[in-house]
């Protein structure tokens, strides 16, 4: 009998929807170390579906069909932004800041040490997709948080 949860999926996983999937997977592999996992081209050479592992988390990829949604575009570069962040701890913020960035994406805030206690920076994918990485380098209570936090926003 199948598994009503397959093994290899558990938890949320972001389903990215790109311009060119084909292109994605392999700037994901270069960046983020991305694993293919399985790929499903639509029978006009679209990419219908794909499924890549980044550590040991499981990403889901697919070209824009917009004839499938209304005719609305979901591909962030046609829609001008995504309000997504894909958020990932690394053990070396600052080096997957520069992997991503090496391999094209746009660094949109360098790493830096923030209030919270993380190491912390974002890129912005070639295909419009925010990604966020961290590196936890400090344990703070919840107050001690806090008042870090007032005092970074004045």
């Amino acid at each position: 009998m199948a598994k009503a949860i397959p093994d290899d999926v558990r938890g949320i996983i972001p389903h990215l929807v790109v311009g060119d999937g084909a292109r994605a997977i392999e700037f994901y592999k270069v960046a983020f170390g991305a694993e293919e996992v399985s790929r499903m081209p639509a029978p006009d050479g679209r990419l219908l579906h794909a499924m890549l592992r980044i550590g040991d988390a499981c990403v889901y990829l697919c070209d824009d069909f917009p004839e499938m949604c209304g005719g609305m575009s979901r591909d962030p570069q046609k829609l001008g932004a995504s309000p997504v962040v894909i958020h990932r701890y690394v053990e070396d913020c600052d080096a997957a800041v520069k992997r991503a960035a090496d391999a094209g994406a746009t660094v949109t805030m360098a790493p830096e040490d923030m209030f919270w206690g993380d190491r912390f920076g974002t890129v912005q994918d070639p295909f419009g997709h925010t990604w966020s990485f961290a590196t936890h380098v400090r344990d703070l209570t919840p107050e001690e948080i806090m008042e870090a936090g007032r005092a970074a926003f004045g």
